[in-house]
Order: structure tokens, then sequence, then C-alpha cells
């Protein structure tokens, strides 16, 4: 791949990465707005059991989907911090990381032999 190619796929990447990340962040504050825990109501709200319940399910559904997008929004904010030095190499074995993976999701830090082993 030629450096200028590379410069321009870097780029692209880069704004990518800051589109999803204020994308995401956005999400994050919508979904912690519709918690039903957000509502000063709730703590004195004398509900019916089934409505407690769908509200507690509500809350740890919210709850389970903001921490994932959370580990997304560290991923990509290191992967940022780096994009000008080491972007698109493996954290763990240092080799290039294919370039349809990072097309597929920009934030990868590991190709995809070392995601699998991180996984097992």
């Amino acid at each position: 791949m030629s450096k200028k190619l590379l410069k321009e796929f870097i780029t692209l990447q880069k704004g990518k990465l800051q589109t999803e990340l204020k994308r995401i962040l956005l999400q994050v504050e919508t979904l912690k707005k519709d918690d039903p825990f957000a509502d000063p109501d709730h703590v004195s709200d004398n509900a019916a059991v089934d409505t407690d319940v769908r509200e507690q399910v509500g809350h740890e559904t919210i709850e389970a989907q903001v921490k994932d997008l959370q580990r997304r929004i560290k991923d990509i904010k290191l992967v940022l911090t780096r994009i000008n030095k080491s972007y698109g190499c493996c954290e763990r074995c240092g080799q290039q990381i294919a370039k349809a993976r990072l097309k597929l999701i920009p934030e990868a830090r590991f190709c995809v032999i070392c995601e699998k082993k991180l996984r097992v």
C-alpha cells in the first residue's frame, strides 16, 4: 500500500471514528434519559408489581446497552489517540490488521487471530 493511499485511508478512518464517537455519545445520552429509573417520580411511585418489574427490566436493558457503548467509546478514543502513530497494527502481535476489518470496525485494536484468542 502506498504512503499516499495509507494517509488517505487513515484520514478517512479518523473521520469515521469521530463521527461514530459523536453518534454513540448521543445514543448513550438518549438511553440514559429513557431509563425508567431516571424519572424522579419513580422513587415515590406506588406502581403495581408488574409495572415495577417492567421498569426493572427496562433499566437493566438500558444499563447493559450503555455499558457496551461505553466500552466502544473507550476503544474509539484509544484508537484516535494513536491513529497517526500505529493505526492498523495489532496491539497484541504487532501485525498489520486487515484493511477490510478496519473498514468494518474502524476501532479494531487486534487482528482477527488475536481477537479470537482473547475471546476464548
